[in-house]
C-alpha cells in the first residue's frame, strides 16, 4: 500500500483542522488547551485512505503567528502541502508565512484548498485566483484547487479524488536509503519507554535496529524496541510515513523535538555550511543572527553573506546535514520569515586569506544545486568516498568520473595525484644524490612532504613515480646497490669473508676500513653483507656454508662443537647459531643441545 504524509498550511483559524477532522474522522488538536480555545498551538496527526488506497497520514501545523516555529516543524520533513484559505475572508496575513515556507522547502505537490465555501459561495473564483497569484513563485503555482464545506461536506469527495491525482505524481521515496528522521515529539508509554514520532522521507526502519540520536547534548546509540504507524504494530517503518519509534537505551526526557534518529556512520555532523538563497531576501540584507529551521529543529545561526545569493552559515550546534538540504531562515528578533537557502557545502573550507569571501562567492556560484563531485575531489585532492556519500554529494554513489582516480577507499584528483608522483619521484633521486647511503624517504617523511590525508594513498604514488618501498623506505631502483665511497672498504671485508666465512670482523677492524653503521646498512641493503646482533658482520652466503658444516656433525650437537665445526669465535658462533634457529634451519633440543632441521 501507498503511503504519504501531508501537511497542511494557512492563515490561524481559516479551518485546516477542520478540514482534516472531516477528511480523516479523527480530532488533530491533542491538547485540552487546544480544543478549550480552538486554536492549533502544536503538531497534530490524523490519516485516512484516499479513494485509490492510498494511505495519507496529516500533520496539521498551526496557523498564528506566535507559533510558527511549531509551524516549520510541521511543514519541514513532509514533502505535500495542503494549502488552506477561507472563502470568507481570503488571503491573510499567515498565509503569507505559510507561502514562504513553501517557498523556502521547495515543496512541489500539494493542493489549494479553499475552505468555507458554504459561507461566502460567490468568492471562491476570486480566492483561488487570488492565491494562486500568491503561490506563482512558489512549487504550488500549478497545484490543483477545490472548494469544501467542513459543515456541508461539499466538495470532500472532490478533494478526495484531487488528492489522489497530486499523491500519483509524487517521486517514490528511496527505499534502501539512509535514515534521518527528524523528531517531533518525545514521550514516554508506561511499560515501553521512550517513544519518538516524526516523517520517515527514506530508508526503513526495523525492529532492533541500532541507530543514532543526535541532538544539542551529542549522540548516542539507541535500539529500536518497536514501530508502530497509524496506531497498529509494525516490524519494518517504510518511507514515506508517519512513525513512531519506541527506543531501549534512552529517556525520553533525554530527547527533543530537532533530535534526529540516523542511519550510523551515515550522515556528517555539523556545524557550518555554504548555501545558496532559493526565496527571499538577498542574503545581503538578512541579519548577521538568524534563526535556522531545518527539519524539525530551529537553531540559532550566524550568517555571513558572499554577496546576495550566496553565504556561509553557522550553527549553535552540529546537525546532519547534506547537500541539496533545504533551510528555513528566520529573524531572531521578530520571527519573520527572511526566505530560504540551500545547502551546497555542507564541510567548506576555512576562510583565512584576505579576498577569501569574494573567491568563496565564485565556486559557489559555479556549482549545481547536487554539488560536483569532480570539484569537490578538485579541492580537497583526495578524499574517502564514504564521506561524499555522507555529504550528499551528487555522484558519489557510482563509478569515478573522469579526472578522478578511485585508490582503495578513495577519491584522487587525477592532477593532484601526478603533482604527488612527480614530487616525490624529484624528492627521492635528490635524497640519492646528496646522500648514496640512505635507505631512502621513510613513509611517514614522504606523506608529510606531498600533504597526503592517508598513508593509504601513498603505495599508488610510489609506484606511479617510478619508485620502489622496502622495509618502510621508499628509494629508486638500483640505488639500494650504491655505495659510493664505501665500495673500496666493502670489497676489501668481503674478499677477506671468502676466504674466511666465519672470521667476522672487530669493531677495530670495521674502523679501520671506514665502515660505520650506515655504510654496514647501505651494504646489506645491496645485499653485499649480512648483519647478526651484536655487531657481527658475514656474507649474506654464511648462513648456508655454516649449515654445510654443521650437517657432518651428530644428530645432536653443543655449541662448542658447532663452534668448533665453524672454526668460529663464541662471538660469532653463538648469534650465528641464533639466526639458523630464526630461520627455522636448527632447532634447539634442550639447554645444551642442538639439532639440524631435516
Amino acid at each position: 500500500m501507498s503511503v504519504h504524509v501531508i501537511a497542511t498550511a494557512g492563515h490561524v483559524d481559516h479551518g485546516k483542522s477542520t478540514l482534516v477532522r472531516a477528511l480523516t474522522g479523527i480530532e488533530p488538536d491533542r491538547w485540552a488547551e487546544e480544543k478549550r480555545r480552538g486554536l492549533t498551538i502544536d503538531l497534530g496527526f490524523a490519516w485516512t485512505t484516499t479513494p485509490s488506497g492510498r494511505e495519507i497520514a496529516f500533520v496539521d501545523v498551526p496557523g498564528h503567528e506566535r507559533f510558527l516555529g511549531n509551524m516549520l516543524a510541521g511543514l519541514g520533513p513532509a514533502p505535500v502541502v495542503c494549502f488552506v484559505v477561507a472563502a470568507d475572508e481570503g488571503w491573510r496575513e499567515q498565509s503569507t508565512d505559510h507561502r514562504d515556507a513553501v517557498a523556502a522547502l521547495g515543496i512541489r505537490h500539494g493542493v489549494i484548498v479553499v475552505t468555507r465555501a458554504d459561507k461566502a459561495p460567490d468568492a471562491v473564483e476570486d480566492v483561488i485566483a487570488q492565491a494562486r497569484k500568491q503561490l506563482r513563485d512558489t512549487g504550488l503555482a500549478g497545484a490543483p484547487a477545490v472548494a469544501v464545506s467542513a459543515v456541508t461536506g461539499a466538495g470532500l469527495d472532490e478533494l478526495r479524488h484531487t488528492l489522489d491525482e497530486v499523491l500519483a505524481t509524487v517521486p517514490a521515496p528511496v527505499q534502501d536509503g539512509r535514515v534521518r528522521l527528524w523528531v517531533d515529539r518525545a514521550f514516554t508509554i508506561t511499560g515501553a519507554g521512550a517513544v519518538v514520532t516524526g516523517t520517515l522521507a527514506a530508508g526503513q526502519i526495523r525492529a532492533e535496529d541500532a541507530l543514532e540520536l543526535s541532538g544539542a547534548e551529542g549522540t548516542q546509540r539507541v535500539v529500536v524496541r518497536g514501530l508502530q504507524h497509524h496506531g497498529t504494530t509494525e516490524q519494518v517503518a517504510q518511507p514515506v510515513s508517519r512513525t513512531a519509534v519506541n527506543l531501549r537505551g534512552i529517556q525520553a526526557a533525554a530527547i527533543h523535538r530537532g533530535d534526529a534518529l540516523l542511519t550510523p556512520d551515515a550522515w556528517q555532523l555539523v556545524d557550518t555550511v555554504d548555501v545558496r538563497r532559493v526565496s527571499g531576501e538577498a542574503l545581503t540584507e538578512v541579519p548577521a543572527q538568524v534563526t535556522a529551521h531545518i527539519g524539525t529543529a530551529a537553531v540559532p545561526a550566524r550568517l555571513r553573506p558572499f554577496e546576495d545569493d550566496h553565504a556561509r552559515l553557522t550553527f549553535d550546534r552540529r546537525l546532519p546535514l547534506a547537500v541539496s538540504d533545504r533551510i528555513v531562515l528566520r529573524d531572531s528578533g521578530s520571527g519573520r520569515i527572511l526566505g530560504g537557502a540551500q545547502v551546497l557545502d555542507a564541510d567548506p573550507p576555512e576562510l583565512r586569506r584576505r579576498g577569501d569571501g569574494a573567491r568563496r562567492a565564485d565556486a559557489l556560484s559555479a556549482l549545481p544545486p547536487g554539488g560536483d563531485v569532480t570539484a569537490e575531489v578538485a579541492r580537497r585532492g583526495a578524499v574517502q568516498i564514504a564521506t561524499l556519500r555522507r555529504l550528499g554529494i551528487a555522484g558519489a554513489s557510482g563509478d569515478a568520473p573522469e579526472g578522478v582516480r578511485p585508490i582503495g577507499g578513495w577519491w584522487v584528483d587525477e592532477q593532484r595525484f601526478e603533482q604527488w608522483a612527480s614530487a616525490l619521484q624529484t624528492a627521492v633521486r635528490e635524497l640519492h644524490a646528496r646522500d648514496p647511503l640512505a635507505a631512502g624517504l621513510s613513509r611517514g617523511a614522504a606523506a608529510s612532504l606531498l600533504g597526503l590525508p592517508s598513508l593509504d594513498l601513498l603505495a599508488a604514488v610510489v609506484e606511479a613515480a617510478g619508485l620502489q618501498q622496502r622495509d618502510g623506505e621508499i628509494s629508486a631502483p638500483g640505488a639500494e646497490s650504491a655505495l659510493g665511497g664505501a665500495e673500496d672498504a666493502v670489497r676489501q671485508l668481503e674478499t677477506r669473508l671468502r676466504a674466511r666465512p666465519f672470521d667476522a670482523p672487530e669493531a677495530d677492524d670495521l674502523a679501520q676500513l671506514g665502515l660505520g653503521p650506515r655504510e654496514l646498512a647501505a651494504a646489506e641493503r645491496a645485499g653485499r653483507l649480512l648483519r647478526l646482533r651484536d655487531g657481527v658482520i658475514l656474507l649474506p652466503n654464511g648462513p648456508a656454508l655454516a649449515m654445510r658444516a654443521l650437517a657432518e656433525l651428530p644428530a645432536l650437537f653443543t655449541t662448542s662443537e658447532a663452534r668448533q665445526a665453524l672454526q668460529a669465535t663464541r662471538r660469532v658462533a653463538v648469534p650465528l647459531l641464533e639466526h639458523l634457529d630464526a630461520r627455522g634451519w636448527t632447532r634447539r633440543v634442550d639447554n645444551s643441545h642442538r639439532e639440524v632441521v631435516r
